[in-house]
This record gives structure tokens, C-alpha cells and sequence, in this order.
């Protein structure tokens, strides 16, 4: 139970300054979670920053944007529904800049997995701890008999609670999560109901993502985690609780913020100085911090000879397009639905928000019409389907799983398809970048990057920032800004405490 305990880190290195020396200028490129978060700890220790963003506002692939309805309403569109875990205490940690008592956020009380036929699985009321929780999940699973346990592969499904990073990568990543998960033998519903919808929630299939990622996200969510499956959200659109309060707090701290601005490439001076070139301008600076998704950061490498150090970025790649469907509807969903729910089995569908549940601008306008605001969401679409056929595809799903919508007549709807989500295959981690690079005065940040501590999707983001951020200071000699963690090792883990992923990212340095 000890080893359940959340951990503070100081990393690269304990102790230093309080404030940077006087004159020295980083440019952060990238104004999402990754760039923001290290554009914080700069600004906060004294460093003249620069933001720039090729968007209209701050957030990145978390941020939103402005959506006009037919009735000539305009309301903010998101890339998805976003959960703030717990667990999350780096992205909270951000967060408290803006809002102390992170009263932006709202807790749900379930979030229900649904299946085909009825199927139902509840995280309501389970313990915290590990590994009670584990105990009480099977208890409650009515997909999960005691001849069902008995046929699990035991050795296999300890592998969820002996998470070691060193340990768990050299083992598994080779291996694909959908054959580790089809090695522990739990029935197809059980299955179905437990694991493949968490899976499915990091935008990658099961067949081309990495099992020691799986094992990571397993021991970061639900076996290492001592905060339980609860999780918060938003209760105002993003970019309205988040992003531009954000904005001002960064100004307030003398950052240039420039957004709607592109940068071209990355040059060096005769004197070695960098010279970021965006927008016809020029930008001197001490320091980078190239805080970008996987194709932003690779069409700004190569186009940058300066940068050539960086060309391992090649390697990294995009998992398949996802796809975003919202529906303002002219009535609204039974009372009972679930704020968010997780859907497995029927079609394309991975999971159903009732945004009028939880935000206040989708509130207001259900209010006003007597209808609901509904997002359907698809995690990883094939690439041979047109927007019609996902489109018809995921209503026909919200149909199946919630009825009473079937005879809604849909006011308005707003649809998106990307693919801009980093990919985890089989074999790819000793490709992953840390944000030490083999260029001093360069740091990276995404939640693509390799970081000593397991956390995924938003969490990693702001890890990957403050450690760009703690690298680069570091060499000033001043204090890291502190990272807060799940324990890195799992319950039953046969490795150390000592036996982290730490060593790969100290060498860098």
C-alpha cells in the first residue's frame, strides 16, 4: 500500500537559483499545453520569453474554437471530450496558476462503460487504493465469473501491477496491446467491457500500439494510481476557463505571446545565436523550446539545418485520424444518461457526452430550445471511410445505445476529423525523444515525448514542458520546477525504487 503513495521529483536536479540570470531569452514555439506549461516556469524564474502560435488562441489540440449555428448563435467547439484526472497533479499544479481552487473544474460522479445489448460497467464507489479497487471491480463486474477467473492467464494479468519502466519497455514494447491483452484470456465481454475501451482512449488501435505503453497507462490510470477512476471537467468551454485566462497570466508575467504566427525555420547567427524566423521576422534567442505536434516539429526540422541534430524526429509517427461529432438536438436525452459515457462494440462509437450536463454555455442553449447538446466521439477511424460514412456511423451508434434519439431532429451539428495524435507502435519507444536534446540551447515538449515519470495524453504534455523547461534552467543553475507523480514503480514490481526510466533523460543533459 505504500508504494501507492504519489512522489515529488526534482528533476534534472535539486536545488539552484530562484531566478535565472538577468537578459536571457527563450523562444517557446507552440501554444499548447506543452508550451504553455514551459513558458510558465520560465517566465516564473525570470526569463524573457517569447510564445509563439501558429492559432488564434492558446490550447493546441486542447484548445477550441468559435462555431457558428444556423440560428446565429456562436458557441465554442472543442477537438473531443477532455478529462481531468486526479492523478493529473502536474496539469493541476498548471492549472492553480489561474485558479487556485481549480473551481473551473467539476467532478463526475460515474462515467459508465456501455456495450452492445445492454451491457453495463459502473466505476461508481470503488475503493481508492490498490489493490482494493482491483478486488472490488472484479467483484462487481457482472461480466467476470469465477470459472471466467480461473481460466486468466495470472501471469500475464500480474504484469498490470509490476510496472518498472526499464523492466516493462524491454519487455513488452515489441509486443502489440492487443496480443498482450489477447494473452490474458479474459472473456470476450469482460474484455470488451474492462479493457478495450480503455485502450481505444489513447487514439491508437490495439493492434498498433505498443503493450508496454498499455502496461504504463494501466499502472498511470488504475493500479499505481491513489486518487481512484474519478475524474473532473471542465464547466465552461476550454478556451474560455482555460486558455485565455492562461493568456493574460503568461502577458502578466512580461511574455510575448504572438499568435496566428508560423515559424519558418530555425537558423544560427555567426556568433551561434538562434534566430527563429516566423511571419517575415526574426527572433534572436538564448534558448528554444520546440513545444509542437509530431508534423509541426518535423516540417520545421527539416526545413532547419541548424536543427540537424534534432533529425531522429523523423521517425516519429501519426496514429489514425479521429473523428469529432457534435449534435444540438431539439430534445433531450432521458435523465438517468450519464454526463460521459464509454461505448464499446457498436460500430466506430467510443463514447457519448451530454455537454448541457456539465458546461454552461451547452447549458444555456439546451435551456433555451428544450434540446440537448451531444458529442460522439471516434477514436481511431480508418482511412478509407469519408466524413458521410463516419457521420452515418457514429449517429447510428448514439441510436443504439440511447433510443430516445432516434425520432431527435438535429438543429445543428459541427464535425471534425484529424489526424494529428502521436502514435506508440510496437517498438517505437527507444525512437521517443526526451526534452534533452543533443543541442544545449534546445529542449522539446509534446505529449509525444519520452519523461522519467508514467502519465499520458494531458498529463505528459505539461510533464514534457516543465521538464523542457527545468533542462534548460538547470544549466543556469537554477531550481526545477518540481514534478509531482504516481509512484514509478508497480505494487508488485521485483525492480528497485532506483530502476526508472531516469537514466536515458540524464544522460541527454
Amino acid at each position: 500500500m505504500s508504494r501507492v503513495r504519489p512522489e515529488v521529483l526534482h528533476l534534472p536536479a535539486r536545488g539552484g537559483a530562484a531566478l535565472a540570470p538577468p537578459g536571457r531569452h527563450t523562444v517557446v514555439v507552440g501554444g499548447g499545453i506543452a508550451g504553455i506549461a514551459a513558458a510558465t516556469v520560465l517566465s516564473e524564474r525570470g526569463v524573457q520569453v517569447t510564445l509563439l502560435e501558429r492559432e488564434p488562441n492558446l490550447g493546441g489540440r486542447a484548445g477550441g474554437f468559435a462555431h457558428r449555428l444556423q440560428s446565429g448563435e456562436s458557441v465554442e467547439m472543442e477537438r473531443g471530450f477532455h478529462a481531468f484526472f486526479r492523478q493529473y497533479y502536474n496539469l493541476r499544479a498548471l492549472l492553480r496558476r489561474i485558479d487556485p481552487q481549480l473551481s473551473m473544474l467539476t467532478q463526475l460522479s460515474d462515467y459508465p462503460i456501455l456495450g452492445p445489448s445492454g451491457m453495463l460497467q459502473s466505476f461508481r464507489g470503488l475503493p481508492k487504493r490498490t489493490p482494493l479497487q482491483i478486488l472490488a471491480l472484479t467483484w462487481k463486474t457482472p461480466y467476470l465469473r469465477l470459472q471466467d477467473l480461473l481460466r486468466v492467464n495470472g501471469l500475464a494479468a500480474l504484469e498490470m501491477l509490476r510496472f518498472a519502466p526499464e523492466r516493462t519497455y524491454a519487455r513488452f514494447d515489441q509486443l502489440s496491446a492487443r496480443e498482450y491483452l489477447d494473452s490474458l484470456g479474459f472473456p470476450e465481454s469482460a474484455r470488451r467491457m474492462l479493457f478495450d475501451v480503455f485502450s481505444h482512449s489513447f487514439f491508437n488501435p490495439e493492434e498498433q500500439l505498443s503493450a508496454a505503453e498499455l502496461l504504463m497507462s494501466f499502472h498511470f490510470y488504475f493500479t499505481g494510481n491513489a486518487e481512484g477512476l474519478i475524474f473532473d471537467v471542465v464547466n465552461r468551454p476550454l478556451s474560455q476557463a482555460l486558455w485565455r485566462p492562461f493568456e493574460h497570466y503568461l502577458r502578466a508575467r512580461g511574455v510575448q505571446v504572438i499568435t496566428s504566427t508560423s515559424v519558418n525555420r530555425v537558423s544560427r547567427s555567426k556568433e551561434g545565436c538562434l534566430r527563429v524566423e516566423h511571419a517575415g521576422q526574426t527572433l534572436e534567442a538564448d534558448d528554444l523550446v520546440l513545444a509542437l505536434d509530431v508534423a509541426g516539429l518535423k516540417q520545421i526540422v527539416a526545413r532547419s539545418p541548424a536543427l540537424s541534430a534534432l533529425s531522429h524526429v523523423e521517425a516519429l509517427e501519426l496514429t489514425l485520424p479521429f473523428a469529432v461529432l457534435r449534435l444540438w438536438l431539439d430534445r433531450p436525452l432521458r435523465a438517468d444518461r450519464a454526463a460521459f459515457a464509454g461505448t464499446t462494440g457498436v460500430g466506430l462509437l467510443d463514447n457519448i457526452s451530454c455537454y448541457e450536463r456539465f458546461q454552461d454555455e451547452s447549458a444555456a442553449w439546451a435551456k433555451q430550445h428544450g434540446g440537448s447538446v451531444v458529442e460522439l466521439h471516434a477514436y481511431a477511424v480508418p482511412k478509407d471511410l469519408d466524413e458521410r460514412a463516419i457521420r452515418a456511423d457514429l449517429v447510428a451508434g448514439l441510436h443504439a445505445f440511447y433510443p430516445e434519439t432516434r425520432d431527435a431532429r438535429v438543429l445543428d451539428e459541427c464535425m471534425l476529423l484529424r489526424q494529428d495524435c502521436p502514435a506508440f507502435p510496437p517498438g517505437s519507444h527507444r525512437l521517443r525523444p526526451t526534452p534533452a536534446t543533443a543541442l544545449s540551447d534546445v529542449t522539446l515538449a509534446g505529449d509525444f515525448v519520452d519523461v522519467p515519470v508514467p502519465c499520458a495524453l494531458m498529463e505528459r504534455a505539461t510533464v514534457s514542458g516543465f521538464l523542457a523547461a527545468n533542462t534548460l534552467l538547470a544549466r543556469q543553475g537554477v531550481a526545477p520546477e518540481p514534478l509531482h507523480s504516481v509512484p514509478q514503480q508497480g505494487l508488485l514490481s521485483p525492480w528497485s525504487s532506483s530502476s526508472t526510466s531516469q537514466g536515458r533523460h540524464a544522460a541527454a543533459l
